[in-house]
């Protein structure tokens, strides 16, 4: 789990077959079951001031509370790993761990009496460190919908997005925009 840092990604959409042809690329990697609980308030305060918030388990072992801010490239990511029991308290009663995440939303006016668990995505991630970035190819279930998505991770925007399409291009996959995955599971809610 990483601690605070300036995420810029890209990502695209994928087919089944896409997929699973790109899923022979990961041939040596176990992949990751990661659970994402959405956090906001009946009024999407968060989702209103452009933010993200999110349980995060792994493995249904490993928890981190992320909440993702937009910079003018990328999103700044707090991240906070939790206890087993911060964990049950966030998912069961709505209770914040105090920390960095907890003191931002409140300088952000973010009525935090008011948030609640939305509901979940699952996700079945394949990643490895890869020359163009970080690779993550992703099976996603969530509100009786599937879908899959491949995600690459970079540090520079200009050259991060034109080794990505490269390689789009090389393993014949039409890009196709894809919003966030919160973004993909408000819309179905």
């Amino acid at each position: 789990m990483k601690m605070n840092h300036l995420e810029i990604e890209f990502k695209t959409m994928l087919t089944k077959e896409e997929h699973d042809r790109l899923l022979q690329l990961f041939a040596d990697i176990s992949p990751i079951s990661q659970t994402n609980h959405y956090i906001d308030s009946d009024q999407q305060s968060i989702r209103h001031s452009h933010m993200a918030f999110r349980v995060r388990t792994f493995n249904h072992r490993e928890a981190e509370l992320t909440l993702k801010i937009p910079q003018e490239v990328g999103s700044l990511e707090l991240n906070q790993n939790l206890t087993p029991e911060e964990t049950e308290n966030i998912l069961q009663n709505n209770e914040f761990p105090t920390g960095e995440i907890l003191e931002t939303l409140l300088q952000k006016e973010i009525p935090i009496q008011d948030l609640k668990i939305l509901g979940s995505l699952e996700t079945i991630r394949y990643e490895k460190e890869d020359e163009i970035g970080l690779l993550a190819l992703d099976e996603s279930h969530y509100l009786d919908k599937k879908d899959f998505e491949l995600e690459v991770e970079v540090e520079d925007f200009e050259k991060g997005k034109e080794n990505f399409l490269n390689f789009l291009k090389q393993h014949k996959i039409d890009y196709k925009p894809g919003k966030s995955k919160i973004a993909r599971f408000s819309e179905n809610l």
